[in-house]
């Protein structure tokens, strides 16, 4: 499969993936203060999906640590919104955490080593609940791997057309 050519990037924080993989594209994200200056990428501060500019359909989708983060009534429309705005070939690139993780973050946090996290927004995520949500929404899972010693979890979901 080609390298994707337009990149929607949600939960794109400063803009660094867009910066790094110097696609065009698009990066949103509520908080998204002071948009980068890169050729190509439009960023805009708002929410997925209601947020999002008209625009061409997209080659790859990513939301790497952000998913979790999203309410579980808003959850479904999310994986449609994809589909929705994926080129026919097109595929979402997602992580989310592991539940470890935020046992361990409590712990880091308690200690005062860490700040500034918003575990209070993963909602008690389950990473098995991430297949069942995109094929529910006409996507194919091509990936699954545990990276980081297990504590994040990488997909890769294809488009059924």
């Amino acid at each position: 499969m080609a390298p994707a050519e337009r990149l929607l990037d949600v939960g794109c924080g400063d803009g660094e993936l867009l910066r790094q993989l110097g696609r065009n594209g698009v990066g949103i994200d509520p908080r998204l203060a002071k948009p980068a200056d890169v050729p190509g990428v439009q960023f805009v501060r708002g929410n997925f999906p209601d947020d999002l500019p008209v625009a061409e359909p997209f080659d790859a989708i990513t939301m790497l640590a952000v998913l979790e983060h999203v309410p579980e009534s808003a959850k479904p429309a999310w994986p449609s919104a994809c589909h929705r705005l994926l080129a026919a070939d097109g595929r979402v690139v997602l992580t989310v955490p592991s539940p470890r993780v935020d046992a361990i973050l409590t712990v880091l946090r308690f200690f005062r080593l860490v700040d500034g996290m918003a575990m209070e927004e993963h909602h008690g995520f389950d990473p098995s609940v991430v297949t069942p949500l995109f094929e529910s929404a006409g996507f194919r899972l091509a990936t699954h791997k545990k990276f980081q010693l297990g504590l994040n979890n990488l997909f890769v979901f294809t488009k059924n057309v």
